[in-house]
């Protein structure tokens, strides 16, 4: 994986970019090594703050960590990191597997031959009653209706205004699929993420 480092008023160490390179084999082995990176270190007052970011195919990932060493907090960048990666795989794997089961759930009732069904209709004239009773219980029985998934999480729900960039930082950052927040014009926005991955912005009209 091609990783490019930036140091912002601090010095990177031989140990510290072993350390990023370490971590970024991990991260390759999951997403492909295709997959670009780039480590922002920095210092914000006491703090010393370490920020990666990974461009993929179709997902970019969005890892921070803050501690009192750079190592420290690039421990905690790269496991977020990895973390958002291995999320990113299994929903790739799993939307892989979609298509097959809905095209089962989903397939066309077989259609009876025409002759059959004119066989029945002669039955039915002959026979009124009966037939009406047969036919009525071989009606298949009805697909029982999931409902909607609700979510109640507070956490969801963004009180203060952002624009777009601020929203999917922060939907990464927090890891999370769905956000509701208003910008700074007082316009309202629902940020979700699909099964595919990708974020898809909903404006409320």
């Amino acid at each position: 994986m091609e990783v490019e480092y930036t140091a912002r008023q601090v010095k990177i160490s031989k140990a510290l970019r072993a350390q990023a390179e370490e971590g970024m084999e991990r991260i390759a082995r999951i997403l492909g090594k295709s997959a670009r990176a780039s480590i922002v270190f920095g210092a914000q007052k006491r703090l010393q703050f370490a920020e990666v970011t990974i461009q993929a195919r179709l997902q970019t990932i969005v890892g921070t960590g803050k501690a009192d060493t750079l190592e420290s907090a690039l421990r905690q960048a790269i496991e977020h990191a990895e973390h958002q990666a291995r999320r990113h795989r299994d929903r790739r794997i799993e939307s892989k597997r979609l298509p097959k089961e809905e095209k089962v759930l989903t397939a066309p009732p077989v259609a009876r031959p025409k002759a059959r069904a004119s066989q029945l209709e002669d039955t039915a004239r002959s026979k009124p009653v009966r037939a009406r009773k047969k036919a009525a219980g071989s009606y298949p029985a009805r697909r029982t209706v999931v409902g909607p998934h609700i979510v109640t999480d507070g956490e969801s729900f963004s009180l203060k205004a952002m624009t777009i960039e601020e929203a999917v930082k922060d939907t990464e950052l927090r890891d999370r699929d769905l956000l509701v927040f208003h910008n700074p014009a007082g316009e309202l926005f629902v940020l979700h993420r699909r099964r595919d991955g990708q974020m898809e912005l909903v404006e409320i009209p």
